[in-house]
């Protein structure tokens, strides 16, 4: 079980780092940030690396034992399967409870700080690169060209600098034969080293415009060597504070997540009965509360068909104009409403998403472990090969369908429950019966079984040749 968990863990680990390849090259980051950060989102994959490593750890421990007769050994004593993986169900049982406390104390703590850090490292800006050719301008305030580099070296060549930082466009130039350039440790300031250049700087910026003579004053200075020091803004590494992500549904607990599904819904009740409240007295559905009010003769022998067609052509323009606008008015009104009620509705579905995650995949852990110990007994292979491509089919299969029942109950087509329990309901089935068939002794996925399936066909096709041959 620890070998096949850190296996798992290892490759999630991989997968996350890909995820966020490019936001982590070329900054500069320590490894003490690194290892930080690995430390985070490896507590936020226990509750996905669970499951697996549960399967595939009795895959290969039932295979074991089958391959090696251990297990005919044991059925040969007496003992049933059920007995056999009884303990084995009970150290599953607790890894289920682990992985919901997992999952409920320590994911969104690890989720907050994780997600508060890379949102640190994707505001730090990448390391100087300058290229030959190609103006750099990630320096705020400044331009930078070069002509070549040394190779393997860090001396630059035809340097042309344009300077902004007082913000008064190109009003100052500077050219030299070669340089460097360089930030230092902390990342605070930038060290520019030149040789040989001059400076070109004009003198009178804030003179007025002159369309017969649009000519400045300005003022040229040549030098040897010249060094300059420039502040660097967000190329060190800043914390950003943790309260930017502490009211999302991600770094919730159960409890939480409960309490802002009861208060969305609650506001949701609000927006529905004031929505109706609104169109009870509306223009449009007056109508409809006539027959609430105290009896009218005059009213209550009104005919508005008889009325409208007492009506000129221009008074009926005038008055389906108005019907047409105060109709477009409510309709108008009804649309925004719901396009805020199923934002709210939404933003529900995603806190119950995240609530029901935490138990199913915990769950999870024994209905994975419930298919992978029969499965074992039944296949007789331990090691980790035919295990682990088992192991991984399911896990995708699980997977697949906890997406897409996500993904329906964020589009508001079933209920966060069914969508997010459907992938157990629909692997339960698949654990009962290999669990039956373990215990009968089944040779499903065997290689015998594969033989008898391939001498059925194999007959029928001898068969279906000769009626072809008698009929011909």
């Amino acid at each position: 079980m620890i070998m096949t968990f850190f296996i798992v863990m290892f490759i999630l680990l991989m997968q996350f780092l890909w995820r966020y390849i490019d936001d982590l090259v070329g900054k500069g980051l320590d490894l003490k940030l690194i290892a930080e950060l690995l430390l985070y989102a490896s507590v936020g994959l226990i509750p996905m690396a669970l499951p697996l490593a549960t399967m595939l750890a009795a895959l290969m421990t039932m295979g074991n034992l089958g391959e090696h007769n251990e297990l005919l050994a044991m059925k040969s004593a007496g003992i049933s399967l059920p007995r056999i993986i009884f303990p084995l169900a009970m150290v599953s049982l607790f890894l289920t409870l682990f992985g919901y406390l997992v999952a409920d104390y320590l994911v969104p703590v690890s989720t907050l700080k994780m997600r508060t850090l890379i949102y640190s490292v994707q505001q730090q800006r990448p390391d100087i690169v300058i290229r030959p050719g190609v103006f750099y301008n990630d320096i705020a305030g400044y331009s930078i060209r070069i002509g070549g580099r040394e190779s393997g070296g860090s001396l630059m060549y035809d340097l042309l600098i344009y300077d902004h930082s007082e913000r008064h466009g190109n009003v100052s130039v500077t050219r030299a034969d070669s340089g460097y350039i360089t930030i230092t440790p902390d990342r605070k300031f930038m060290l520019v080293e030149l040789f040989s250049g001059t400076r070109y700087d004009e003198t009178d910026q804030d003179a007025p415009f002159n369309s017969t003579d649009p000519k400045y004053a300005a003022r040229t200075s040549h030098f040897k060597r010249k060094r300059l020091i420039k502040r660097l803004e967000g190329f060190g590494f800043e914390r950003s504070d943790e309260g930017v992500f502490s009211n999302t549904y991600h770094v919730m607990n159960t409890r939480q997540l409960q309490r802002a599904s009861d208060s969305i819904a609650t506001r949701c009740d609000s927006m529905t009965d004031a929505e109706h409240t609104y169109l009870n007295n509306g223009v449009l559905l007056r109508l409809r509360n006539l027959s609430v009010l105290q009896p009218n003769p005059i009213r209550d022998t009104f005919h508005v068909q008889e009325y409208y067609a007492t009506l000129s052509p221009a008074k009926k323009r005038e008055v389906l104009a108005k019907a047409i606008e105060q109709a477009q008015n409510v309709k108008g009104h009804v649309y925004n409403f719901w396009v805020d009620y199923e934002y709210e509705l939404k933003t529900r579905a995603k806190h119950l998403i995240e609530f029901n995650r935490k138990y199913s995949m915990a769950v999870a852990i024994l209905i994975f472990f419930l298919i992978g110990a029969p499965l074992g007994a039944i296949i007789r292979k331990g090691g980790l090969g035919f295990p682990v491509v088992i192991s991984v089919l399911f896990f995708i299969i699980y997977y697949v369908i906890s997406i897409t029942g996500e993904k329906i109950v964020r589009q508001l087509m079933v209920s966060a429950p069914m969508g997010m329990w459907g992938a157990s309901f629909i692997l339960l089935p698949i654990a009962v019966f290999l669990i039956y068939k373990a215990t009968t002794d089944s040779v499903i996925l065997s290689r015998e079984g594969y033989r008898g399936v391939g001498r059925f066909f194999t007959n029928l096709h001898k068969k279906a040749l000769k009626l072809l041959h008698k009929k011909g």
